[in-house]
């Protein structure tokens, strides 16, 4: 039987209450004893363990639905694998703790915190690709909690580290449309000189489909024309499909637009 005193991750019971450990034991002696639960790691390896959570809740015994507090969990995610020098791994619990949060615990400002010192451990390992993953987690969701300057900041960051790179440098043009995207909605002028700023930067910028469209945006909402910007927007879309994301800015950036209805069709 797991206890305080002999478990190995004596931290990652610490704060627990006594009977979130009973139930705790209770899942471990029914996995160790029913070969059903398949799912479980049956390592007893540290790292298997520190995810235990995760296979609970998918887990097929009879105490599936016990999970160990995230919380109970992060002093070990954050301190072992550092203390030990182990940056990518610990780069990689981050990661975890924050789709925890994004799809069960729904908390994006913490999974934003996770992602961030994810992004910073893989920097720290010159892993500078999975960085700019992590980042792009955070300023898509910064955007979409209307944190306009930190997203731009995170896609100029983004859009400069990959425009110099062979294999990456087709994507700075969306990063930069990204963030031409939250400066529009926070001004027109900003966006205006963003755009000119991105086509000196990124010479190729200029005769993409995004900057072109960025421009016919810029006008019609100049000309505060509503239909003008719907159908630019129908444009791009019927050859570049828009996600979720663009869509719901492409949204309030049109609802600025005096007598606008609030939507693109």
């Amino acid at each position: 039987m797991l206890t305080k005193k002999s478990s190995p991750l004596a931290p990652f019971w610490e704060g627990c209450l006594e009977e979130d450990l009973t139930k705790w034991r209770k899942h471990v002696r029914c996995t160790a004893e029913q070969p059903t639960c398949s799912r479980w790691p049956r390592t007893g390896a540290l790292l298997e363990e520190l995810f235990a959570r995760r296979h609970v809740s998918i887990c097929s015994c009879r105490t599936n639905t016990i999970q160990p507090p995230v919380s109970s969990m992060l002093e070990t995610l954050t301190r072992s694998p550092t203390l030990m020098g182990r940056f990518t791994i610990a780069a990689k619990h981050h990661i975890s703790i924050a789709e925890i949060y994004e799809s069960e615990l729904v908390d994006i400002e913490k999974a934003i915190a996770h992602y961030e010192q994810a992004a910073d451990y893989y920097k720290g390992e010159e892993s500078n690709s999975s960085a700019n993953k992590c980042l792009l987690k955070v300023g898509a969701y910064c955007a979409q909690l209307e944190q306009y300057q930190k997203a731009i900041e995170i896609y100029e960051q983004v859009g400069a580290n990959t425009m110099d790179n062979p294999l990456l440098k087709y994507s700075a043009k969306e990063y930069f449309f990204k963030a031409s995207l939250c400066h529009f909605i926070v001004d027109e002028l900003n966006a205006k000189i963003a755009v000119e700023k991105y086509e000196e930067m990124f010479p190729a910028f200029s005769d993409s489909r995004e900057c072109k469209l960025l421009k016919k945006l810029l006008d019609a909402h100049e000309e505060q024309n509503s239909e003008g910007f719907t159908e630019a927007v129908k444009e791009f879309d019927s050859i570049s499909r828009l996600d979720q994301w663009h869509t719901t800015l492409l949204l309030r950036i049109k609802k600025t637009i005096a007598g606008d209805e609030g939507d693109l069709k």
